[in-house]
């Protein structure tokens, strides 16, 4: 696996966590509430899997051929993305006290 490859991963397993460790939007917008709610955090997850996707895109790209890809990779892409965020959901719900 190229650098580039590894790149993505680390990049995935950070975007995937990141709505779990902070109570700022995308880590830098800071919200009127005290606490995110679930659905807040849901839905930046996903933005972050298309943020993280693009700039996947964007490297493929820049290698070489851009591969066509059908919604089998989207949904196991996606389906990885949900197990990096495992981490981040475990400290946000289950360690983390009240």
């Amino acid at each position: 696996m190229s650098a580039a490859g590894w790149f993505i991963v680390l990049l995935a397993l950070a975007g995937a966590n990141l709505p779990f460790l902070n109570q700022r939007l995308f880590a830098f917008v800071p919200l009127k509430t005290e606490k995110k709610s679930a659905w807040l955090r849901i839905a930046e997850l996903i933005a972050l899997y298309f943020v993280v996707g693009a700039f996947g895109f964007m490297l493929e790209a820049r290698a070489g051929n851009r591969f066509e890809q059908g919604w089998q990779f989207y949904a196991i892409t996606f389906s990885l993305f949900l197990v990096f965020a495992f981490p981040g959901f475990t400290f946000q719900y289950l360690v983390k006290r009240r």
